[in-house]
Protein backbone atom coordinates (compact mmCIF):
# COMPACT_ATOMS: atom_id res chain seq x y z
CA UNK A 1 0.00 0.00 0.00
CA UNK A 2 1.79 3.22 -1.23
CA UNK A 3 -0.88 5.54 0.61
CA UNK A 4 -3.24 5.59 3.50
CA UNK A 5 -5.57 8.58 2.08
CA UNK A 6 -7.98 6.51 0.74
CA UNK A 7 -8.22 4.09 3.45
CA UNK A 8 -8.50 6.60 5.98
CA UNK A 9 -11.22 8.82 4.06
CA UNK A 10 -13.43 5.52 3.98
CA UNK A 11 -13.17 5.10 8.31
CA UNK A 12 -13.93 9.03 8.60
CA UNK A 13 -16.99 9.47 8.01
CA UNK A 14 -17.25 12.88 9.25
CA UNK A 15 -17.99 16.18 6.12
CA UNK A 16 -14.29 16.98 4.64
CA UNK A 17 -13.12 19.47 6.94
CA UNK A 18 -15.53 19.07 10.05
CA UNK A 19 -13.34 19.24 13.47
CA UNK A 20 -14.69 17.61 16.02
CA UNK A 21 -13.22 16.44 19.70
CA UNK A 22 -12.51 19.55 21.11
CA UNK A 23 -12.75 19.12 24.93
CA UNK A 24 -13.26 21.39 28.14
CA UNK A 25 -12.91 20.86 31.56
CA UNK A 26 -14.26 22.96 33.82
CA UNK A 27 -12.87 23.02 37.82
CA UNK A 28 -12.53 19.42 37.31
CA UNK A 29 -11.79 17.92 40.53
CA UNK A 30 -11.78 14.34 41.96
CA UNK A 31 -11.33 13.95 45.76
CA UNK A 32 -10.55 11.13 48.41
CA UNK A 33 -10.85 11.12 52.05
CA UNK A 34 -7.37 12.78 53.00
CA UNK A 35 -6.54 13.78 49.49
CA UNK A 36 -7.58 15.63 46.32
CA UNK A 37 -6.08 13.22 43.30
CA UNK A 38 -7.47 16.24 40.89
CA UNK A 39 -7.61 19.45 42.38
CA UNK A 40 -10.38 21.84 40.29
CA UNK A 41 -8.28 22.08 37.23
CA UNK A 42 -9.26 24.16 33.87
CA UNK A 43 -8.32 22.72 30.69
CA UNK A 44 -8.91 23.44 26.70
CA UNK A 45 -7.89 20.81 24.23
CA UNK A 46 -8.71 21.74 20.80
CA UNK A 47 -9.77 19.96 17.79
CA UNK A 48 -7.68 17.66 16.24
CA UNK A 49 -5.08 18.90 18.97
CA UNK A 50 -2.69 16.51 20.40
CA UNK A 51 -2.38 16.97 23.85
CA UNK A 52 -0.65 14.92 26.86
CA UNK A 53 -0.97 15.17 30.43
CA UNK A 54 2.42 14.16 31.85
CA UNK A 55 3.42 14.02 35.46
CA UNK A 56 4.67 11.81 38.48
CA UNK A 57 2.74 8.94 39.73
CA UNK A 58 0.04 10.04 42.08
CA UNK A 59 -0.30 13.22 39.92
CA UNK A 60 -3.52 12.96 39.02
CA UNK A 61 -3.16 12.52 34.96
CA UNK A 62 -4.87 9.07 34.72
CA UNK A 63 -7.79 10.07 37.40
CA UNK A 64 -8.34 12.92 34.75
CA UNK A 65 -8.35 10.84 31.73
CA UNK A 66 -10.56 8.62 33.48
CA UNK A 67 -13.52 10.92 34.75
CA UNK A 68 -13.51 12.30 31.28
CA UNK A 69 -14.06 8.16 29.83
CA UNK A 70 -16.41 8.29 31.89
CA UNK A 71 -15.00 5.58 34.55
CA UNK A 72 -14.21 7.31 37.26
CA UNK A 73 -17.03 9.79 38.41
CA UNK A 74 -16.13 13.36 39.07
CA UNK A 75 -16.11 14.93 42.95
CA UNK A 76 -17.00 18.65 41.10
CA UNK A 77 -16.79 20.21 38.15
CA UNK A 78 -17.60 20.02 34.13
CA UNK A 79 -16.82 17.85 30.89
CA UNK A 80 -17.73 18.73 28.11
CA UNK A 81 -17.11 17.76 24.44
CA UNK A 82 -18.11 19.86 21.45
CA UNK A 83 -19.83 22.15 23.58
CA UNK A 84 -22.13 19.31 25.03
CA UNK A 85 -21.80 18.49 28.49
CA UNK A 86 -20.95 14.71 29.31
CA UNK A 87 -20.57 14.82 33.12
CA UNK A 88 -23.08 12.63 33.91
CA UNK A 89 -23.30 10.31 30.89
CA UNK A 90 -22.13 6.48 30.99
CA UNK A 91 -18.91 5.66 29.09
CA UNK A 92 -20.66 4.10 26.63
CA UNK A 93 -22.50 7.14 25.38
CA UNK A 94 -20.03 9.55 25.14
CA UNK A 95 -18.48 8.44 22.16
CA UNK A 96 -15.19 8.78 22.94
CA UNK A 97 -12.12 6.23 21.88
CA UNK A 98 -10.06 4.98 24.59
CA UNK A 99 -6.27 2.88 24.29
CA UNK A 100 -5.23 1.70 27.60
CA UNK A 101 -1.45 0.15 28.60
CA UNK A 102 -2.76 -3.36 29.51
CA UNK A 103 -4.72 -3.17 25.96
CA UNK A 104 -7.88 -4.98 26.99
CA UNK A 105 -8.41 -7.25 23.92
CA UNK A 106 -10.31 -9.91 24.44
CA UNK A 107 -8.40 -13.00 23.92
CA UNK A 108 -11.02 -15.66 22.49
CA UNK A 109 -12.08 -13.28 19.85
CA UNK A 110 -9.83 -12.72 16.80
CA UNK A 111 -8.22 -9.86 15.62
CA UNK A 112 -11.14 -8.52 13.74
CA UNK A 113 -14.21 -9.50 16.39
CA UNK A 114 -12.32 -7.08 18.51
CA UNK A 115 -11.96 -4.30 16.48
CA UNK A 116 -15.86 -4.83 15.52
CA UNK A 117 -16.87 -4.45 19.31
CA UNK A 118 -17.94 -1.49 19.16
CA UNK A 119 -19.74 -1.33 15.94
CA UNK A 120 -21.53 -4.70 16.97
CA UNK A 121 -22.84 -2.44 20.32
CA UNK A 122 -23.95 0.21 18.24
CA UNK A 123 -25.84 -2.13 16.21
CA UNK A 124 -24.25 -1.28 12.92
CA UNK A 125 -25.18 -3.09 9.78
CA UNK A 126 -22.81 -6.60 9.49
CA UNK A 127 -21.39 -5.57 5.81
CA UNK A 128 -20.58 -2.06 7.24
CA UNK A 129 -18.91 -3.66 9.96
CA UNK A 130 -17.22 -5.91 7.71
CA UNK A 131 -16.00 -3.20 5.94
CA UNK A 132 -14.97 -0.64 8.67
CA UNK A 133 -12.86 -3.62 10.06
CA UNK A 134 -11.32 -3.91 6.89
CA UNK A 135 -10.36 -0.26 6.79
CA UNK A 136 -9.32 0.19 10.38
CA UNK A 137 -6.74 -2.49 10.32
CA UNK A 138 -5.49 -1.37 6.97
CA UNK A 139 -5.12 2.22 9.03
CA UNK A 140 -2.61 -0.06 11.74
CA UNK A 141 -0.74 -1.54 9.16
CA UNK A 142 -2.64 -5.18 9.82
CA UNK A 143 -4.42 -6.05 6.43
CA UNK A 144 -4.71 -9.70 6.43
CA UNK A 145 -4.35 -10.37 10.29
CA UNK A 146 -7.86 -10.25 10.97
CA UNK A 147 -8.38 -13.98 11.22
CA UNK A 148 -5.42 -14.28 14.21
CA UNK A 149 -6.25 -14.39 17.98
CA UNK A 150 -4.44 -11.76 20.13
CA UNK A 151 -1.83 -14.09 21.77
CA UNK A 152 -0.63 -14.85 17.84
CA UNK A 153 0.39 -11.39 17.76
CA UNK A 154 3.52 -9.42 19.06
CA UNK A 155 3.08 -6.72 21.55
CA UNK A 156 3.04 -4.09 19.27
CA UNK A 157 0.42 -5.21 16.76
CA UNK A 158 -1.34 -5.84 19.61
CA UNK A 159 -1.53 -2.19 20.44
CA UNK A 160 -2.35 -1.68 17.02
CA UNK A 161 -5.40 -3.61 17.36
CA UNK A 162 -6.64 -1.85 20.84
CA UNK A 163 -5.65 1.67 18.31
CA UNK A 164 -7.99 0.59 15.24
CA UNK A 165 -10.80 -0.82 17.88
CA UNK A 166 -10.58 2.65 19.48
CA UNK A 167 -10.60 4.29 16.02
CA UNK A 168 -13.09 2.24 13.78
CA UNK A 169 -16.12 3.88 15.06
CA UNK A 170 -15.04 7.53 13.83
CA UNK A 171 -14.69 8.97 17.81
CA UNK A 172 -14.18 12.80 17.48
CA UNK A 173 -12.09 12.21 20.79
CA UNK A 174 -9.60 9.52 21.33
CA UNK A 175 -7.91 8.58 24.80
CA UNK A 176 -4.69 6.92 25.74
CA UNK A 177 -3.71 5.98 29.26
CA UNK A 178 0.51 5.12 28.91
CA UNK A 179 -0.20 2.89 25.80
CA UNK A 180 3.05 2.47 25.41
CA UNK A 181 4.44 1.10 28.30
CA UNK A 182 4.46 -2.45 27.92
CA UNK A 183 6.40 -2.57 24.97
CA UNK A 184 10.58 -2.67 24.51
CA UNK A 185 12.29 0.52 23.74
CA UNK A 186 12.38 -0.26 19.61
CA UNK A 187 8.61 -1.31 19.56
CA UNK A 188 7.56 2.09 21.63
CA UNK A 189 9.96 4.17 19.17
CA UNK A 190 8.13 2.38 16.25
CA UNK A 191 4.53 3.03 18.19
CA UNK A 192 5.00 6.59 17.93
CA UNK A 193 6.22 7.26 15.09
CA UNK A 194 2.92 5.00 14.39
CA UNK A 195 0.68 7.10 16.63
CA UNK A 196 1.55 10.71 14.77
CA UNK A 197 1.09 9.31 11.72
CA UNK A 198 -2.65 8.05 12.33
CA UNK A 199 -3.30 11.28 14.70
CA UNK A 200 -2.45 13.48 11.65
CA UNK A 201 -3.82 11.61 9.01
CA UNK A 202 -7.34 10.88 11.13
CA UNK A 203 -7.26 14.45 12.78
CA UNK A 204 -9.16 12.97 15.83
CA UNK A 205 -8.51 15.08 19.01
CA UNK A 206 -5.95 13.27 21.28
CA UNK A 207 -5.78 13.29 25.43
CA UNK A 208 -3.03 11.11 25.75
CA UNK A 209 -1.26 10.46 29.38
CA UNK A 210 2.51 9.46 30.18
CA UNK A 211 5.29 9.78 32.79
CA UNK A 212 7.36 9.28 29.92
CA UNK A 213 8.55 13.10 29.40
CA UNK A 214 10.37 11.97 26.04
CA UNK A 215 7.12 10.50 24.76
CA UNK A 216 5.34 13.53 25.67
CA UNK A 217 8.09 15.87 24.61
CA UNK A 218 8.72 14.48 21.04
CA UNK A 219 4.71 13.49 20.50
CA UNK A 220 2.24 16.36 21.51
CA UNK A 221 1.51 19.77 20.47
CA UNK A 222 0.95 21.01 24.07
CA UNK A 223 1.58 19.50 27.34
CA UNK A 224 0.17 19.69 30.53
CA UNK A 225 2.59 18.88 33.41
CA UNK A 226 0.64 18.18 36.26
CA UNK A 227 1.78 17.18 40.01
CA UNK A 228 -0.28 16.50 43.45
CA UNK A 229 -3.56 17.35 41.23
CA UNK A 230 -2.60 20.48 39.24
CA UNK A 231 -1.62 21.43 36.26
CA UNK A 232 1.52 23.64 37.17
CA UNK A 233 2.47 24.38 33.48
CA UNK A 234 0.93 24.10 29.71
CA UNK A 235 2.78 24.28 27.14
CA UNK A 236 4.50 23.52 24.14
CA UNK A 237 7.46 20.98 25.02
CA UNK A 238 9.59 24.17 23.71
CA UNK A 239 7.89 25.68 26.30
CA UNK A 240 8.52 23.56 29.22
CA UNK A 241 11.90 22.69 28.90
CA UNK A 242 13.29 26.29 27.64
CA UNK A 243 11.07 28.00 30.30
CA UNK A 244 9.87 26.11 33.28
CA UNK A 245 7.38 28.13 35.35
CA UNK A 246 8.79 26.25 38.64
CA UNK A 247 11.61 24.64 40.05
CA UNK A 248 9.31 21.60 40.27
CA UNK A 249 9.32 21.90 36.57
CA UNK A 250 13.23 22.50 35.31
CA UNK A 251 13.76 18.83 37.87
CA UNK A 252 11.52 16.94 35.90
CA UNK A 253 11.70 18.07 32.41
CA UNK A 254 15.34 17.00 31.59
CA UNK A 255 18.36 17.28 33.19
CA UNK A 256 18.95 20.47 34.63
CA UNK A 257 21.73 22.22 36.57
CA UNK A 258 19.85 23.93 39.32
CA UNK A 259 22.08 26.76 41.34
CA UNK A 260 20.25 28.20 44.47
CA UNK A 261 20.92 32.13 44.40
CA UNK A 262 19.88 35.66 44.10
CA UNK A 263 19.56 38.12 41.45
CA UNK A 264 21.34 41.61 42.13
CA UNK A 265 21.44 44.62 40.15
CA UNK A 266 24.89 45.66 38.44
CA UNK A 267 26.56 48.19 36.15
CA UNK A 268 26.66 46.18 33.43
CA UNK A 269 23.09 43.55 33.93
CA UNK A 270 21.50 41.50 36.48
CA UNK A 271 24.15 39.31 38.26
CA UNK A 272 23.05 35.75 39.73
CA UNK A 273 25.05 35.24 43.29
CA UNK A 274 25.13 31.63 44.98
CA UNK A 275 26.47 33.00 47.93
CA UNK A 276 29.28 31.07 48.07
CA UNK A 277 31.57 32.81 45.54
CA UNK A 278 30.21 32.32 42.40
CA UNK A 279 28.57 35.40 40.36
CA UNK A 280 27.20 34.78 36.97
CA UNK A 281 25.75 37.19 34.36
CA UNK A 282 22.08 36.86 33.38
CA UNK A 283 19.89 37.96 30.83
CA UNK A 284 18.06 40.83 32.02
CA UNK A 285 14.14 39.14 32.23
CA UNK A 286 15.52 35.78 31.78
CA UNK A 287 12.37 33.87 33.61
CA UNK A 288 10.68 34.79 36.34
CA UNK A 289 12.66 37.27 38.37
CA UNK A 290 12.84 40.45 36.45
CA UNK A 291 13.92 42.09 40.39
CA UNK A 292 16.67 41.33 43.10
CA UNK A 293 15.24 38.47 44.67
CA UNK A 294 15.84 34.81 45.39
CA UNK A 295 15.74 32.49 42.54
CA UNK A 296 17.31 29.62 40.80
CA UNK A 297 19.47 29.72 37.93
CA UNK A 298 18.77 26.64 35.52
CA UNK A 299 21.32 25.69 32.88
CA UNK A 300 20.69 22.43 31.09
CA UNK A 301 23.62 20.41 30.59
CA UNK A 302 23.89 20.20 26.44
CA UNK A 303 23.98 24.15 27.00
CA UNK A 304 27.68 24.23 28.61
CA UNK A 305 30.97 24.02 26.96
CA UNK A 306 33.82 21.83 28.42
CA UNK A 307 37.12 23.11 27.20
CA UNK A 308 40.89 23.16 28.79
CA UNK A 309 41.58 25.77 31.34
CA UNK A 310 42.62 29.40 30.91
CA UNK A 311 41.46 32.91 29.90
CA UNK A 312 38.46 33.31 26.72
CA UNK A 313 37.66 37.20 26.33
CA UNK A 314 35.53 35.60 23.62
CA UNK A 315 33.56 33.29 25.94
CA UNK A 316 33.95 36.15 28.75
CA UNK A 317 32.23 38.52 26.54
CA UNK A 318 29.46 36.09 25.17
CA UNK A 319 28.31 34.61 28.93
CA UNK A 320 29.12 33.15 32.01
CA UNK A 321 32.62 31.38 32.53
CA UNK A 322 33.67 28.72 35.19
CA UNK A 323 36.63 26.96 36.01
CA UNK A 324 35.88 23.72 37.87
CA UNK A 325 37.99 20.14 37.91
CA UNK A 326 36.32 16.80 36.77
CA UNK A 327 35.05 14.79 39.16
CA UNK A 328 33.76 11.99 36.82
CA UNK A 329 33.26 11.38 32.98
CA UNK A 330 30.56 8.37 32.25
CA UNK A 331 30.98 7.57 28.39
CA UNK A 332 27.40 7.31 26.95
CA UNK A 333 27.75 6.94 22.81
CA UNK A 334 27.23 10.07 21.38
CA UNK A 335 27.87 11.94 24.48
CA UNK A 336 30.32 11.78 27.48
CA UNK A 337 28.80 13.37 31.09
CA UNK A 338 30.97 14.55 33.15
CA UNK A 339 30.46 15.84 36.88
CA UNK A 340 32.61 19.38 37.75
CA UNK A 341 33.24 20.47 40.43
CA UNK A 342 32.95 24.65 40.09
CA UNK A 343 32.80 25.27 44.14
CA UNK A 344 33.06 23.29 47.46
CA UNK A 345 28.60 23.41 47.03
CA UNK A 346 28.27 23.75 43.61
CA UNK A 347 28.73 20.37 40.89
CA UNK A 348 27.77 21.17 37.10
CA UNK A 349 26.43 18.58 35.16
CA UNK A 350 28.13 18.54 31.41
CA UNK A 351 27.03 16.67 27.91
CA UNK A 352 29.53 16.63 26.29
CA UNK A 353 29.48 15.36 21.95
CA UNK A 354 31.91 13.09 21.18
CA UNK A 355 33.21 14.41 18.06
CA UNK A 356 36.99 13.89 16.76
CA UNK A 357 37.70 17.18 17.44
CA UNK A 358 36.42 17.88 20.89
CA UNK A 359 37.96 18.29 24.05
CA UNK A 360 38.29 15.30 26.18
CA UNK A 361 38.69 15.51 29.89
CA UNK A 362 39.57 12.92 32.59
CA UNK A 363 38.41 12.42 36.30
CA UNK A 364 41.14 15.35 38.00
CA UNK A 365 41.31 17.25 35.35
CA UNK A 366 41.57 21.15 35.64
CA UNK A 367 38.41 22.39 33.22
CA UNK A 368 36.71 25.89 31.95
CA UNK A 369 33.03 26.03 31.58
CA UNK A 370 30.87 28.15 29.49
CA UNK A 371 27.98 28.66 27.98
CA UNK A 372 25.85 31.46 26.55
CA UNK A 373 23.76 33.92 28.91
CA UNK A 374 20.72 33.29 26.83
CA UNK A 375 20.75 29.69 27.72
CA UNK A 376 20.83 30.30 31.25
CA UNK A 377 17.03 30.65 33.00
CA UNK A 378 15.70 31.91 36.24
CA UNK A 379 13.35 30.08 37.84
CA UNK A 380 11.23 30.78 41.60
CA UNK A 381 9.07 29.13 43.37
CA UNK A 382 6.75 25.82 42.37
CA UNK A 383 3.18 27.72 42.69
CA UNK A 384 0.74 25.84 39.82
CA UNK A 385 -1.54 27.47 37.52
Amino acid sequence: MTSNAPVLAAVTTRAPGTRRGRLTLRRLAKRYPGVAAVDAIDLEVGSGEFLTLLGPSGSGKTTTLMMVAGFTPPSAGEIEVDGRPITGLPPEHRDIGVVFQNYALFPHMTVADNVAFPLRMRRRPRAAIRAQVERALDMVRLAGLGDRLPRQLSGGQQQRVALARALVFDPGLLLMDEPLGALDRNLREQMKVEIKRIHHDVGVTVLYVTHDQEEALTMSDRVALMDRGRIVQLGSAEDLYERPASRFVAEFIGESNLLEGRVERAAGGPVFADGHGLRLRVRDGAGAVTAAGACTLMVRPEKIWLGPPGPDPTAEAAGAVLAGRVEDAVYVGEFTRYRVRVTPAAVMGVKAPNTSTGFRARPGDAVRLRWNVDDAYLVIGDGAT
